[in-house]
C-alpha cells in the first residue's frame, strides 16, 4: 500500500487529493513541524532531504510534488481520469507541473521569508531593520514579479476552465497550493477568473475528503 508522509499543513495535500480522486488505497503517516516550522528530523529516515511530501509504494521511495504526481497518474490512472490525453494537453501540463515549484513557489516562499524578518526568532533589535529591508525587497522586485505571474495566470484562466485545457488533471492540482498561498497573501484581487477556478477545486469532492485526511492548510503568519 502506499504511504504519504503526511507533514502538516503542507503541499502534501495535493498527493491526499490526487489519491483521492483516483480511488487508490493509501495510509498515512503523519509529522509535525518543528518550533521553526520545518520539517522534523524523522522525515530523513523516509528521504534524505527530510522535506515532504514524499510517498513510499513498497520499496520504492519517491519525492518532490510534480514527481509524486506523475508517478501517480502513471501507475495509478490507466483510464486517463487526469492524465492528459491529446499532446499539446500534455505539454501544457507539463509546463504547469514545473512552473507551480520551478518558477511561483520560489517568489511565495521568499514573501513568506521576508514577511518574518520583523519577528521571531529574529532578535529584537535587528527587527526593525528587517523589517525595512523586507518592505525595500517586496516594494522594488518581488511584489512587481508576483504581479507579473499572477497576469500570466489570470490571462491563461481566462481562456482555459483548466490549467492543462479544457478537462481537469494533475496540472490543476498541482497548482492548487501556489494559488492558495496567492490568496492568503493578495486575495487574489484584480484575478476573477483565478479565484473562480480555484473556487471550484474547493469544491470538489475529493478536495475535501483530503482536508478530512490531512487536516487544513494555513497560510497565516
Amino acid at each position: 500500500m502506499i504511504t504519504v508522509h503526511h507533514l502538516e499543513n503542507s503541499r502534501s495535500h495535493r498527493v491526499l487529493w490526487l489519491l483521492e480522486e483516483l480511488s487508490v488505497p493509501y495510509q498515512i503517516k503523519r509529522y509535525q513541524r518543528e518550533g521553526t516550522l520545518l520539517a522534523p528530523e524523522s522525515l530523513k529516515k523516509v528521504h534524505p532531504l527530510g522535506k515532504s511530501p514524499v510517498i513510499t509504494d513498497g520499496n520504492r521511495v519517491v519525492a518532490e510534488s510534480g514527481a509524486i504526481l506523475e508517478y501517480l497518474a502513471e501507475k495509478y490512472d490507466a483510464e486517463y481520469r487526469l492524465k492528459p490525453a491529446d499532446e499539446d494537453a500534455q505539454i501544457q501540463a507539463r509546463y504547469w507541473l514545473h512552473y507551480a515549484e520551478g518558477s511561483l513557489m520560489p517568489l511565495l516562499v521568499m514573501k513568506l521569508v521576508l514577511g518574518q524578518l520583523g519577528k521571531k526568532p529574529v532578535p529584537w533589535l535587528l527587527r526593525p531593520a528587517g523589517r525595512v529591508l523586507s518592505a525595500g525587497i517586496q516594494k522594488a522586485w518581488l511584489n512587481k514579479q508576483l504581479a507579473l505571474h499572477g497576469g500570466v495566470i489570470e490571462q491563461h484562466l481566462s481562456q482555459h476552465p483548466y490549467f492543462a485545457g479544457h478537462r481537469f488533471t494533475i496540472a490543476d492540482i498541482q497548482m492548487s497550493f501556489p494559488l492558495l498561498a496567492m490568496r492568503a497573501r493578495t486575495g487574489l484581487r484584480d484575478m476573477p477568473a483565478s479565484l473562480r477556478w480555484l473556487e471550484g477545486m474547493e469544491q470538489r469532492a475529493a478536495w475535501q475528503r483530503a482536508l478530512e485526511q490531512g487536516g487544513p492548510i494555513n497560510f497565516s503568519g
